[in-house]
């Protein structure tokens, strides 16, 4: 009897054994789950737990008090702030939270967030988990029972996901909620290091942070040119509510449209160049790095940003909101970009960008030279666009002159589609070449300054009949200060080897024409324009001896204290004139 008791005994033992083992694998598997679970839902709980541990009052001791606060501040960190845009920096690969929480108590809770990326592409989501209070309580004082270990499962699945979007678009997200919860942001950039812009806001009713767009918010080219392009775009509703704090700014390209600002900010500095504080036209002044350039005129602000690859201009107009954009590349594809700008808040809003080739430009008409014909070419040196000369060759030799009359000149020959000389002229320069009967020479001429230059052009066969006079080595005039009188002063100016006749000339100037008057001398024209009151005299002169052809003159009747300004006319054997640089004097005050 004792046997068969202790064999039921071991029997039931065997059995409460075998029902403890499978008890146990199957809570080491759920355990196993909720784990996994556990860890991705951690700074959830945890955050939650924070914030209500400053919410919730429940017995506590001071070391666990402590503890509340301690957690409370290391994720406060992590809220976002109420209607405040904060930066966030990705790593590559690396997911960043953020998170907030809506208020208990609100029957509907509405909320924005604005995330604006500043580079590359980036994913981001909204996670939203529902949950009470006392259920999070519970969990973060370690209550274990079965009932606890069932919600513990159910958990998860109060997390949901609302929002997805990959892209480099700034997005908004419009949500309203009826009940208290906790918002988890998730932001992940899988192509390079980069930072994005995230706004969050509870606050529907005051103004906003960013400008409004209008309903259509395209831009229109209206009008192509071969330098400009003119842009319209309906106006920002924010414009017309605040007129006095809100304004346009144009971007133009060669590369691309930027989707923000930040974009385009960050496309400026990573190509080496700093760009402004903003776009937006404020009161302080700027200040430009060396590669940039700033341009003020017709309360339009615009500032160019030069690099090896192009350049990216900057242009605020106030409210106006058709502009006409100058001074770009004929044939060239630009990128326009509108933002308007809130100057309180430095926030911006961007209109659907827009691209447009400007016009070819029209073939340069070619100028047919003539033998021994001279003529003048006057440059614009804004344009900077080339003027072109042809001259089929009747000789094998020939000769091209160039006089260069006012500013700075580059000029290009090729022999039937070859260089055969390239160079900036300064004065009176020739080329001598030779070639085959009915050679083709293009001369292409370019003024290397903004403002206008000219030069007069010639060839000729007869190298033996030279049309311009042959020229000394320098063609400044000195003028000899001990020499001065209150009613004279003595000029000197060299000649050459070639018996040529010399004209004076005077003018009396006031102290602000000086620059004015050098500025525009050309050396070209001749003195036949001149009031004859102006003319002091001509004579003629030579030495064989080149360190001997200098000459002097002292010119009487001068008024005393007083500014003139004194040209020399070289006449060769053609009659042709050339003028000397202007000189300046003045007379003596006193003697």
């Amino acid at each position: 009897m004792k046997d068969h008791s202790r064999g039921v005994q071991r029997t039931d033992n065997r059995l409460a054994q075998s029902k403890d083992n499978k008890c146990s694998g199957n809570h080491l598997a759920r355990n196993t789950i909720v784990l996994k679970m556990f860890w991705f839902y951690l700074p959830l709980h945890l955050l939650m737990v924070a914030c209500l541990c400053h919410s919730i009052k429940v017995p506590t001791t001071t070391s666990q008090q402590s503890f509340k606060t301690d957690l409370f501040n290391f994720y406060h960190s992590l809220i976002l702030a109420d209607g405040k845009e904060t930066t966030v920096h990705l790593l590559k690969d690396i997911p960043k939270r953020y998170y907030f929480v809506l208020e208990e108590g609100k029957a509907l809770a509405p909320f924005t967030i604005t995330v604006t990326p500043c580079d590359v592409p980036i994913e981001w989501s909204i996670h939203v988990h529902k949950a009470s209070a006392s259920f999070l309580g519970k969990a973060a004082r370690g209550d274990h029972d079965t009932q606890e270990d069932s919600k513990s499962q159910k958990a998860p699945s109060m997390v949901s996901t609302i929002f997805n979007y990959k892209g480099n678009s700034v997005e908004t997200y419009m949500g309203m909620s009826s009940h208290s919860a906790l918002y988890m942001l998730e932001f992940l950039s899988t192509e390079r290091d980069t930072h994005i812009t995230v706004y969050f806001t509870t606050d529907t009713t005051s103004g906003h942070l960013y400008p409004e767009l209008p309903m259509d918010p395209r831009l229109d080219v209206v009008g192509i040119g071969h330098t400009t392009v003119t842009l319209t775009w309906k106006h920002s509703p924010s414009v017309l509510q605040h007129r006095e704090n809100i304004q346009y700014c144009l971007l133009v390209n060669e590369k691309h449209n930027y989707k923000s600002l930040c974009a385009a900010e960050t496309a400026i500095r990573s190509s080496g160049m700093k760009p402004p504080p903003a776009l937006a036209l404020s009161l302080s002044p700027y200040l430009l790095e060396p590669q940039q350039v700033m341009i003020l005129s017709n309360s339009e602000l615009s500032i160019i940003n030069k690099a090896s690859s192009g350049e990216v201009r900057q242009i605020c107009m106030g409210t106006k909101n058709t502009y006409t954009v100058p001074n770009l590349s004929p044939s060239t594809q630009y990128y326009f970009d509108v933002f308007v700008v809130n100057l309180l808040t430095n926030a911006s809003a961007a209109y659907t960008g827009t691209f447009a080739r400007t016009l070819e430009e029209p073939e340069p008409k070619v100028i047919e030279l003539k033998d021994g014909k001279v003529i003048q070419v006057v440059l614009d040196g804004r344009k900077g666009k080339f003027y072109t000369l042809q001259y089929h060759a009747m000789h094998k030799k020939i000769q091209f002159s160039f006089l260069l009359c006012h500013g700075q000149v580059q000029i290009h020959i090729t022999k039937n589609g070859k260089t055969v000389a390239l160079e900036n002229i300064s004065g009176l320069r020739y080329f001598s070449l030779k070639g085959k009967l009915l050679d083709t020479y293009l001369v292409q001429l370019r003024s290397t300054e903004e403002s206008n230059s000219s030069v007069k052009v010639q060839v000729s066969s007869h190298f033996h009949k030279p049309l311009f006079p042959l020229l000394p080595e320098s063609l400044k005039i000195k003028s000899f200060s001990k020499l001065r009188t209150c009613n004279s002063v003595t000029i000197a100016w060299l000649g050459t080897q070639e018996e040529s006749k010399y004209c004076v000339y005077k003018r009396r100037i006031e102290e602000d024409q000086v620059w004015r008057e050098l500025r525009s001398a050309d050396r070209c024209s001749g003195p036949e324009s001149r009031p004859k009151s102006e003319k002091v005299l001509c004579k003629y002169f030579y030495d064989i001896n080149l360190q001997r052809a200098v000459t002097t003159e002292t010119i009487q009747g001068l008024d005393a204290g007083t500014l003139y300004l004194f040209d020399v006319y070289l006449f060769g054997p053609s009659g042709i004139p050339i003028r000397y640089h202007s000189k300046v004097v003045k007379t003596r005050k006193k003697c």
